[in-house]
């Protein structure tokens, strides 16, 4: 995999690793303090995480009861790129359908670039039905949107001529920056309302959600299956979000939550080496609970990312 960028090799051909998305849960409609969550990043970094991630909600809409104020997400990881020396950035994810594709490819050259090869960009079909209506788009026709786009951002993020020969057919005939030093992995989040077999054959990865374990088994066999049928034989990454929710009482017993675990350290490091052994290779935390972020993220790097191989 030595011909993508930095952050694919640390983050997703490195056994398992840790993210952190940020920012950290914040009270309903309120935007995040960008001093405290670029400490918050450095003290991830600190303790071992891979990769720092955050969420592309454009518009401030309802969802399950709950309204998101979160900035731009690209100015975000720029915010975070600064704040930070070696972690990588990614985005899970931008919702492709609702952004202009050469706009985004830039978007990705210029963060890759500005934080020396640490960026991963996690694109994703979007979910909120308002959305598309606000920005005069048909959620019917995402799907075809997002592998139209998915094609050109592709050909952008590509360090081969021939690639940006192609992009040029997209462009009026010009590039939007000069072609990258190394690839820039792009990973579906999601289905994206695009087949397995699809994202096995196009995807550097794939990105899903927590599940219970035996669910979870059962959707990474699946994707191994695709990848068997389309990968072209390359190994492709599975990754999957965990929304945590870490107890002070190390020994507690885990228990579910939404999309997630309750639990103290021991249990969590326990799911994770199980994880590991049934092939995922990344982990995005979600931090919830009364907690501080900083308490959690400094208790994970001195106990769980140790033995879990990162």
């Amino acid at each position: 995999m030595s011909h993508f960028n930095r952050a694919y090799t640390q983050v997703l051909d490195a056994g398992l690793t840790l993210g952190l998305m940020t920012p950290a849960p914040m009270p309903a409609a309120t935007p995040a303090d960008p001093g405290a969550m670029a400490r918050i990043a450095q003290t991830a970094e600190a303790a071992g995480f891979a990769a720092l991630w955050t969420r592309d909600v454009p518009l401030m809409i309802a969802q399950e009861g709950n309204v998101s104020a979160l900035d731009d997400p690209f100015v975000w990881l720029a915010m975070l790129a600064g704040a930070t020396r070696e972690i990588a950035l990614g985005t899970a994810a931008a919702v492709l359908p609702l952004r202009h594709p050469l706009h985004l490819a830039k978007t990705a050259l210029s963060l890759d670039r500005i934080s020396g090869g640490r960026f991963i960009f996690g694109l994703g079909s979007g979910d909120r039905p308002a959305e598309f209506a606000a920005f005069g788009a048909e959620v019917a026709e995402s799907a075809g949107l997002y592998r139209a786009g998915w094609e050109i951002v592709r050909a952008a993020l590509d360090p081969r001529a021939e690639a940006h020969a192609a992009l040029r057919g997209h462009s009026g005939g010009f590039d939007v920056l000069p072609r990258p030093q190394a690839q820039i992995p792009m990973i579906v989040v999601g289905s994206s309302r695009q087949s397995l077999q699809w994202i096995a054959a196009n995807a550097d990865g794939w990105a899903s959600y927590h599940r219970e374990e035996e669910r979870q088994l059962g959707r990474i066999g699946l994707w191994r299956q695709a990848l068997e049928e389309r990968g072209n034989g390359v190994a492709k990454p599975f990754i999957q979000s965990l929304n945590l929710e870490l107890l002070a009482d190390p020994r507690a017993a885990a228990e579910p939550i939404l999309l997630g675990m309750r639990t103290g350290r021991h249990a969590l490091t326990d799911y994770l080496k199980r994880l590991a052994q049934v092939g995922v290779a990344h982990v995005i935390v979600n931090i919830s609970g009364g907690r501080p972020a900083d308490s959690v993220l400094r208790e994970i790097g001195d106990y769980v990312v140790p033995v879990i191989g990162r």
